[in-house]
């Protein structure tokens, strides 16, 4: 399985101690399996930073490795989905709230980043956001 990563310049070694706190499935390194979404988050993190250029880095990722690792998958937007996210956007500390290797799911664009801080503003309920 090919997988993408997107970013504002090439680097041949991942570092994760550059990870950011308090993404949607915690502090990580984050990929994607659609070419076109990965180019948008590229052309996104060269607009945030003022430098680089788009660059995306494809990945080969061994699928039977994932028999050996601690996985969580979100299929959909749900509820479950949304407290994860939720906690992990919330953490204040240096430790991760799960001890997950991997977790697949949907990200959160801007448009669900609105939703999620109407919900923690308590102007919608959870089955509305989701």
């Amino acid at each position: 399985m090919t997988l993408y990563h997107g970013t504002n310049t090439f680097f041949d070694t991942i570092d994760l101690n550059k990870s950011k706190p308090n993404k949607d499935f915690g502090k990580g390194f984050y990929l994607s399996a659609e070419y076109d979404q990965t180019m948008a988050m590229a052309k996104i993190k060269v607009e945030q930073l003022g430098s680089g250029t788009p660059t995306v880095l494809a990945y080969d990722v061994d699928e039977t490795l994932m028999d050996t690792l601690k996985v969580l998958r979100f299929s959909e937007y749900s509820e479950e989905w949304a407290k994860f996210i939720l906690l992990n956007r919330k953490n204040s500390t240096d430790l991760p709230i799960h001890n997950y290797d991997i977790v697949f799911g949907p990200i959160a664009d801007d448009r669900v980043g609105v939703q999620l801080w109407k919900y923690e503003t308590r102007s919608i309920d959870l089955p509305t956001l989701v």
